[in-house]
């Protein structure tokens, strides 16, 4: 059983940066490649980022490559979110996902979600 905690979300304006912030307890961390989603009232959850257990590996969805950088620290058992250049289409609930097998991960089928941060872009 693997616990993930998001914090770092809030009221940031267009053009402004947050960074999102996942804690993990349970299972040995560096064992799990991990995610960030976000979900919108209406519609699929939205992939956006995975990144591998040595945080060497990166992958991210087109809608926010060049803007968001997913990374980690095993030593702090924490996975984190930079956002930059935030746009109003950015607002929604964030969260992060973990499982063994990045294409689980990929395809929004992780076996471990977060609760989920809020993020709103005022323009």
């Amino acid at each position: 059983q693997v616990q993930l905690v998001e914090s770092g979300g809030g009221l940031v304006q267009a053009g402004g940066s947050l960074r999102l912030s996942c804690a993990a307890s349970g299972r040995t961390f560096s064992n799990y490649f991990m995610g960030w989603f976000r979900q919108v009232p209406g519609k699929e959850r939205e992939f956006l980022a995975v990144v591998d257990w040595s945080g060497g590996i990166t992958y991210y969805a087109d809608s926010v490559k060049g803007r968001f950088t997913i990374s980690r620290d095993n030593t702090r058992n924490t996975v984190y979110l930079q956002m930059n250049s935030l746009k109003p289409e950015d607002t929604a609930v964030y969260y992060c996902a973990a499982d063994p097998r990045s294409s689980r991960v990929r395809v929004g089928s992780p076996g471990y979600w977060g609760q989920g941060t809020q993020v709103t872009v005022s323009s």
